[in-house]
């Protein structure tokens, strides 16, 4: 949750994690432009509404979706863990711009760590708990 000051345009940054995807998030004035990994947000995510409208809940919800540039890099994991961990980046992110957000997101449970990850798998078994089939004979 860095404050960095590149050429009087302030940035405001946030790390979001869900499954195995980390995003990181940066926040600029501007226009409202997505760009997620160099590419366009909408193109990134395959013009998925749900995974657009996940990612950017915390603007909408404040009523910011045209105030700030959103910049992000993300790697592991799908697309539908990326969405979650952008969507978590971008609620720590707007907490650093002001702290008063922070009650309008926490009661809408944007700034918690969804901390489910796949089991792993244990031995003598085909998947985590996945038996193989028992033979009586």
């Amino acid at each position: 949750m860095n404050i960095e000051s590149n050429n009087t345009k302030m940035t405001y940054s946030g790390t979001g994690r869900r499954k195995t995807s980390i995003a990181r998030v940066r926040l600029m004035p501007g226009s409202g432009k997505l760009i997620i990994n160099g590419l366009p947000g909408e193109s990134y995510l395959q013009f998925s509404p749900n995974y657009l409208r996940i990612s950017c809940a915390p603007l909408t919800l404040l009523g910011l979706n045209k105030e700030y540039d959103i910049h992000v890099k993300t790697e592991g994991g799908g697309l539908t863990g990326q969405a979650d961990a952008i969507q978590l980046g971008l609620a720590r992110a707007l907490c650093t711009i002001n702290p008063e957000n922070r009650s309008t997101l926490k009661s809408q449970g944007l700034l918690r760590r969804d901390a489910r990850i796949k089991e792993r798998k244990k031995y003598g078994l085909r998947k985590a708990r996945k038996a193989p089939q028992y033979s009586k004979r």
